[in-house]
């Protein structure tokens, strides 16, 4: 009776601690974390340009494009100046601001409707109060791209799902000692379910980029600079970041993504063929997708 009596005790003790779920408005507690900072190549890329992607992941088949009235949405993140200068990069807020004027120039996005956060700008509140503006506002037929530039990291977070290893992004927040803020694979993944539409693409020109597969769902494309475990690197001779220098500045920006005229008459480059060529043409990092919408999708 007495250890009938000493199991329950210990089951009431810990069953809250069992069920309680992380509150995912806030950072989140995580062991064995490591910084792992986009590569500065300073004049070392090698060059590249040119590549034809083999099997790659465009169809040359339009997929279901957006209705009349429907609208388009975008947080568009950049940070190369993180607090104190240990952990500076030079280009991130550069390949925002090309992923801006892509969506404005080309697909037809409205300044209005985007989120710009560079360097300060782009702290974890801020991060997350835009992704949480959109979520309130876009309805079952409009679009949204989430793009990030920047550092990642990984570690074993208390995110919500199995995983050993986590990856996350890291976010403007920290202090001149080399803290940091990090955003959790999970975690974005919390914060972009309950979004009434499921055309979501997401763009991650970060280290460990592959691990945003968390993200996955019907409708989502999911476009990363790297494999889970890769770098990503940036360069003076590109201006950008490798990925995005080839998935935005020349694959969309300078139309060389091209490959199939979907429409014609109009440059109308897919985000499967922008993909595509960018990983035909990135060097020493490898660019992964998950593309779980039915053909190509044009912004």
């Amino acid at each position: 009776m007495i250890a009938v009596l000493v199991a329950v005790l210990v089951l009431v003790l810990i069953a809250p601690a069992v069920l309680a779920k992380p509150d995912m408005s806030k950072p989140l507690p995580a062991t064995d974390v490591e910084l792992v900072k986009k590569v500065t190549l300073h004049g070392k890329s090698g060059g590249g340009g040119g590549g034809k992607p083999a099997g790659g992941a465009a169809t040359g088949v339009l997929g279901e494009q957006l209705g009349t009235g429907a609208k388009k949405y975008a947080i568009i993140v950049g940070i190369s100046d993180y607090p104190g200068t240990l952990s500076d990069l030079q280009y991130c807020d550069d390949d925002a601001e090309d992923m801006y004027a892509a969506l404005t120039t080309l697909y037809g996005y409205k300044s209005s409707n985007i989120h710009l956060l560079l360097d300060m700008g782009a702290s974890f509140a801020a991060i997350q109060g835009a992704i949480n503006d959109i979520k309130s506002k876009a309805k079952a037929d409009d679009e949204v791209v989430f793009f990030f530039s920047g550092h990642g990291t990984n570690g074993v977070a208390d995110d919500g799902d199995r995983e050993k290893t986590d990856e996350a992004i890291v976010s403007h927040d920290g202090n001149q000692s080399g803290s940091f803020v990090a955003i959790w694979d999970g975690q974005l993944k919390d914060w972009f379910s309950g979004f009434s539409t499921t055309r979501i693409i997401f763009i991650f020109d970060s280290c460990l980029a592959g691990g945003m597969t968390d993200l996955k769902a019907d409708g989502r494309v999911i476009n990363m600079a790297c494999s889970e475990s890769g770098l990503s690197y940036e360069d003076g001779s590109w201006q950008n970041g490798q990925f995005t220098y080839y998935f935005v500045d020349q694959g969309m920006l300078a139309g060389e993504a091209d490959t199939y005229d979907n429409i014609a008459g109009i440059a109308d480059v897919t985000i499967e063929e922008a993909f595509d060529y960018a990983k035909a043409d990135c060097r020493m990092q490898k660019p992964t997708i998950s593309d779980s919408f039915s053909n190509d999708l044009l912004l």
